[in-house]
C-alpha cells in the first residue's frame, strides 16, 4: 500500500539519529558499569525496551537500562541500591525518581529520556518483580521479529500514537509498545493487525491463554501464559482502536498517521462541562496520576448518584505548574427541583408500608400510579451540579471517595463551567472531551 510506504519513511530512524542514540547509550552504559562494580548484589546490566528491540520511533526513543540483582536481595535493598546506582550514574543529568511497582531513576540526556530500572536476575517464569519480564521480552522479540516486522511495529505504533491510544502509563491506559509488537507477531504486519482488530469479537483471545480473563478482549503475553496484556488497556481505548481500524480500511489515508487538529468546541456543549482545578504538592507522575484517576471516578460517581448524567470525564496533570484539571461533561448541569420515586405495588403489604414510612416525610405528594405502584414526588437535595460538587469538596470530602493523599491538595479548588475557561491548555482539553474525531467516526 502506497500510504504505508510513505509512513515507513517517517517512522524509520535515520542513520544520523541512530548514531546519535548509540552515543547516548554507550555513555550511559559506561556510567552505570562504573557504579555497579561497587555492589556485589548486582549481576549485570542489560539494554531493554524498544531501542534494544529495534522498534523505536524517531520521536519517541526512550532508553531503558535494566540493573539485574541477585534473587536473594531483599525488596528494601533492591529499591534503595537501585536508586543509589541510578542517581550516582546519572548525577550530571538531574535525575529523579519514577514509580512503577518499584522505584526507578529517570533523567533526560539531550533529547532522550533514560530509565535505569532494577530487576531480579531470574529464570524465565520465576518473576519476583514486574520488571523481571522485560529483559525476556527483549530477547524474545529480537529473536522473533524480522527486520520488516520491526518496521511494521513502527507503523502500528505511529497509528496508535496519532489516534491518541498509545502508551501504557496510567495517565493513558493505552496500547504499550510491547503490545504493538505482540500484535504484529500474531498477525504478521500492520494491515493484518488492522483487519483483525476491525473485526474483533468480545472476549476474543489473541495468543494462548491457560485461564479465562474478564476483559473486553484478551492479548496474551507470549512469554507468560498467565498474563493478559489487555488488562491494562481501558475499554474506551480498545473501542477507539476498533473504530480507527475500521475507518482506515474503509478509507486509507495518511491522516491516520499525522497529528490532527482538535475542532473548536461549541459553547452549547462546553457550558455543560464542569471544570475543577487545583494545585498539588510535587510528587512522582505515577503517584499523582493514580490519585487523580481515582478522584475523577469518585466525583463522577457522586454526581451520577445525585441524578445527573455524566456523559464523559477526563483529567489533565500539568507537571510544569503542579496543576490538576478534572473535567466532567454532563447532559445538563441543572435538573428539575423535584424527582419521582416509584415504590412497590399496593398488593405487597409489608413492602408498600415500608416504602410509605420511609418516604412520607420527604414527599411533596404521594399516590398510587396507573400501574398500581406507590409513587412519591420529592424535592431534590441539590439540582445544580456546580453547587453539588462544591458542597461535596467543602463539606463532605471525607465521604467523597477521594484518596487521603489528595484530600489536602483538592481542598483549595476552583470550580467553573467550561464556557467560563480562558486557559488555552484547559480549553484544548475541553475541546478534546466534547469533539468527534471525524477521521475515525466518518460515514464516508
Amino acid at each position: 500500500m502506497k500510504i504505508l510506504k510513505q509512513v515507513e519513511k517517517i517512522v524509520v530512524p535515520s542513520t544520523k539519529l541512530r548514531q546519535h542514540k548509540k552515543l547516548i547509550v554507550d555513555n550511559v552504559l559506561d556510567l552505570v558499569q562504573k557504579q555497579i562494580t561497587k555492589y556485589p548484589q548486582v549481576t549485570g546490566i542489560e539494554i531493554g525496551g524498544s531501542y534494544a528491540k529495534g522498534t523505536w520511533l524517531p520521536e519517541k526513543a526512550d532508553i531503558d537500562i535494566f540493573v539485574k540483582f541477585q534473587t536473594s536481595v531483599s525488596e528494601k535493598d533492591f529499591a534503595s541500591i537501585g536508586k543509589k546506582i541510578g542517581f550516582d550514574a546519572l548525577k550530571d543529568f538531574k535525575p529523579y525518581v519514577r514509580y512503577a511497582e518499584h522505584p526507578f531513576v529517570e533523567a533526560k540526556i539531550k533529547d532522550t529520556k533514560v530509565n535505569l530500572v532494577p530487576c531480579y536476575d531470574v529464570e524465565e517464569g520465576k518473576w519476583k518483580s514486574s520488571a523481571d519480564r522485560s529483559t525476556f521480552h527483549t530477547k524474545f522479540m529480537k529473536k522473533s521479529l524480522s527486520e520488516s516486522m520491526k518496521n511494521e511495529v513502527r507503523i502500528l505504533k505511529r497509528f496508535l500514537m496519532n489516534n491518541d491510544i498509545y502508551g501504557a502509563e496510567i495517565a493513558k491506559q493505552g496500547f504499550s509498545g510491547y503490545v504493538a509488537e505482540v500484535l504484529i507477531l500474531n498477525f504478521g504486519d500492520f494491515i493484518g493487525v488492522i483487519k483483525a482488530v476491525s473485526d474483533i469479537r468480545q472476549g476474543q483471545i489473541i495468543g494462548n491463554a491457560i485461564k479465562e480473563f474478564e476483559t473486553p478482549i484478551v492479548i496474551m503475553d507470549p512469554i507468560d501464559s498467565k498474563r493478559n496484556l489487555a488488562a491494562a488497556i481501558s475499554t474506551d481505548n480498545i473501542g477507539n482502536f476498533v473504530f480507527a481500524s475500521r475507518a482506515f480500511l474503509k478509507n486509507p489515508s495518511i491522516r491516520f498517521f499525522m497529528p490532527r487538529k482538535i475542532q473548536k468546541a461549541s459553547k452549547n456543549v462546553t457550558k455543560n462541562a464542569l471544570v475543577l482545578t487545583f494545585k498539588y504538592k510535587p510528587r512522582s507522575p505515577d503517584i499523582i496520576w493514580g490519585q487523580v484517576k481515582r478522584a475523577t471516578n469518585s466525583i463522577a460517581t457522586q454526581i451520577g448518584q445525585a441524578g445527573f448524567v455524566v456523559l464523559k470525564k477526563s483529567a489533565l496533570v500539568e507537571e510544569s505548574t503542579s496543576s490538576v484539571v478534572l473535567l466532567f461533561l454532563l447532559q445538563s448541569t441543572k435538573l428539575d427541583e423535584t424527582y419521582l420515586r416509584v415504590g412497590p405495588d399496593f398488593f405487597g403489604i409489608d413492602f408498600s408500608e415500608k416504602f410509605i414510612m420511609a418516604n412520607k416525610k420527604k414527599s411533596i405528594m404521594m399516590w398510587v400510579n396507573d400501574d398500581g405502584k406507590v409513587s412519591s414526588l420529592q424535592k431534590r437535595p441539590q439540582s445544580d451540579a456546580l453547587l453539588l460538587v462544591r458542597d461535596l469538596l467543602k463539606k463532605n470530602i471525607e465521604k467523597s471517595g477521594i484518596s487521603a493523599g489528595l484530600k489536602e491538595d483538592i481542598k483549595r479548588f476552583n470550580l467553573v463551567l467550561g464556557d467560563k475557561i480562558t486557559s488555552k491548555s484547559i480549553k484544548e482539553a475541553i475541546a478534546k472531551l466534547v469533539s468527534t474525531d471525524e477521521t475515525v467516526f466518518s460515514s464516508s
